[in-house]
């Protein structure tokens, strides 16, 4: 069943997408990490409409961008040049061997371990995946002159709780440190994602389709949401309109009850809750916030010529303090050879993220 987003979200989808970011990214070579992902698919199909030079899908994962590729040779034919590569951004090599062959202009930073239960068991892979791969390919596209690099973060970067937020915050942090490049560094900060792969409206869906119960962590949680579209159309506009280092964030209006969502949603399959679908609390996973933030400065942000996308401005790190944070991070990733250290992991991440909170 197709549910309607902008009846679950309370307001219509926001239309991002202007004229001078279509020109922008026309005749380009666009990389983009990540590429089978959700939000990296559907920012695939959206750069191939703004007719670029090139795209590049780049991903471990290869029956997803597999998948994708036979979906934009089905609809473009030879009108669209794409390929895609199989690799890894925690392998510097191959992302040396990709980027010297293709020569991208612009790099949408979409590779990430993304789900916060399983990178509270797994934090090692979230150290290597998240904060080493983001280093790899941002020296990379450095070195090789990229114009134009956007990292893909998320609200749980803000005050993080969990190991997820804790890495993507470190993220954030090497990119906004090299004010001094020539390459445009930027950082976009999401919401939750409607529809993309792990969140919770598909989880909604298949849990209401086999009878229920839907279960919720919490009545009173409330989380930031956008649509898919509208987070590949602000990645496009944000970066065509970026400067150098900053954070860009999407009003995405009032958070949303996680409660209320699964009403909604129960209700748009002709069910009653409580009656034909019970909804069921089962408690905060580890590493969950009952409420995410946007902003770590709320007082602290820029205006955009967009009326719904604003920067945040915060004090940021030299990229001498971030190289020291990469070293004791690769320290001590040579001394750990399984994903089971959490307490170690944990240690490490309260000592280079002061805000992190467990």
């Amino acid at each position: 069943m197709k549910i309607d987003a902008s009846k679950l979200l309370g307001r219509p989808e926001i239309e991002l997408l202007s004229d001078t970011a279509e020109e922008f990214y026309k005749g380009k070579t666009i990389l983009i990490t990540g590429g089978g992902g959700s939000v990296g698919s559907e920012l695939v199909r959206e750069v191939a409409k703004t007719n670029p030079k090139k795209i590049i899908i780049f991903d471990i994962y290869e029956n997803n961008a597999f998948d994708l590729l036979e979906d934009l040779k089905f609809q473009y034919g030879s009108d669209l040049d794409v390929n895609v590569l199989i690799g890894s951004v925690r392998d510097e090599l191959r992302l040396e061997e990709v980027f010297e062959r293709f020569r991208p202009e612009v790099v949408f930073h979409a590779a990430a371990h993304k789900h916060v239960p399983l990178m509270e068991d797994s934090g090692v892979e979230a150290l290597k995946n998240n904060v080493i791969g983001t280093y790899n390919t941002a020296n990379v596209a450095e070195k090789y002159g990229v114009e134009l690099f956007v990292l893909i973060s998320t609200d749980k970067a803000v005050n993080p709780t969990s190991i997820m937020g804790a890495t993507k915050r470190l993220c954030e942090q090497i990119i906004s440190c090299r004010a001094d490049s020539a390459t445009r560094f930027v950082s976009v900060r999401f919401g939750n994602v409607f529809g993309s792969a792990g969140s919770v409206v598909p989880l909604f869906l298949r849990q209401i389709e086999n009878g229920g119960p839907v279960t919720i962590t919490d009545k009173r949680m409330v989380r930031y949401f956008m649509t898919l579209k509208e987070a590949a159309t602000l990645l496009l506009e944000t970066g065509a309109m970026a400067e150098q280092g900053d954070v860009f964030v999407l009003d995405m209006g009032e958070p949303i009850n996680i409660l209320s969502l699964a009403t909604k949603m129960i209700y748009a399959y002709g069910l009653v809750p409580g009656v034909d679908i019970e909804i069921k609390e089962v408690g905060l996973r580890p590493g969950e916030k009952l409420y995410e933030e946007l902003l770590i400065s709320s007082d602290k942000q820029r205006k955009t010529s967009s009326a719904k996308i604003f920067v945040e401005q915060e004090k940021i790190k030299t990229r001498a303090e971030m190289e020291t944070i990469i070293d004791i991070i690769r320290s001590f990733l040579s001394k750990k050879r399984t994903a089971t250290q959490s307490a170690d992991v944990t240690a490490l991440v309260k000592m280079l993220v002061p805000e992190y909170k467990q």
